[in-house]
């Protein structure tokens, strides 16, 4: 009977999360609609990020291209390194490594917060004063955090390419625009498509999950601080699910 109570704990929090998705899903389109909410969360959410991200894209693409580039040596295909560099990012390293860092910043960042607000009772505190905290805390960062992933992720591909771009050049000599044309021309509209999709569930996972953990907080600041890590490694693993769905959804479709 004790083994089976892991498998039942999992199961019960599985059936928690889908519930919680079918409110928010049950109440986005709804009135009143929480605009200005919204409006700060897209601030802080995505802009407060970007530092965070675009160093970390340019550190992983000036570093991918820095230790690809003796095996393109050794293989003699070292003027390539542009058009694979490209590829990788593109397709499948810059959504998931943003998604990741966007998840460690802030979906710990929405757990502890929203966590913070249950044990001091300020969203019971909501509820008695007839605002809908669901609504008003809720929705605005789920869409917040489901609209500005992509967005951070085509600045972080960009900014990763950029840094590929020194890395090429720190043991040779490629010109900006050759560098740009080999990139453009290694990917075509079905690499750029499905990686941009998946951005989209990936904010959105992130941004439910983070909810979730911090609305349902309990044990005081213990409690917070539980929501806030397990949000983060939650959503890390749905990230990692979600994307070998996609991967295995899109060579179904033949992108691959």
């Amino acid at each position: 009977m004790a083994d089976n109570i892991p498998v039942k704990s999992f199961l019960n929090e599985v059936g928690n999360i889908s519930q919680f998705t079918g409110r928010f899903f049950s109440q986005w389109y709804r009135p009143r609609y929480e605009i200005s909410e919204f409006i700060r969360q897209c601030y802080f959410i995505g802009y407060k990020s970007l530092p965070l991200i675009g160093l970390t894209g340019f550190i992983m693409g000036l570093v991918l291209t820095m230790q690809l580039r003796p095996t393109m040596v050794d293989y003699g295909v070292e003027s390539q390194i542009p058009a694979i560099v490209g590829i990788a990012i593109i397709r499948e390293i810059g959504p998931v490594l943003t998604a990741l860092i966007f998840a460690g910043k802030i979906g710990s960042s929405i757990g502890a917060e929203l966590g913070s607000m249950k044990v001091t009772e300020q969203i019971d505190a909501m509820e008695v004063s007839g605002t809908n905290p669901f609504k008003y805390l809720v929705v605005s960062r789920v869409l917040a955090a489901t609209l500005m992933l992509p967005i951070l992720t085509i600045l972080s591909d960009a900014v990763s390419l950029y840094g590929s771009y020194l890395g090429v050049n720190i043991r040779g000599q490629t010109s900006s625009s050759l560098f740009w044309i080999q990139v453009i021309e290694s990917i075509d509209f079905y690499d750029v498509l499905p990686a941009f999709i998946k951005t989209y569930f990936f904010g959105f996972a992130v941004g439910i999950i983070g909810c979730y953990k911090g609305y349902n907080s309990s044990k005081g600041t213990e409690g917070v601080g539980r929501s806030a890590n397990s949000a983060v490694v939650v959503s890390s693993i749905i990230i990692f699910i979600l994307d070998l769905l996609a991967v295995q959804i899109t060579d179904l479709l033949g992108y691959n």
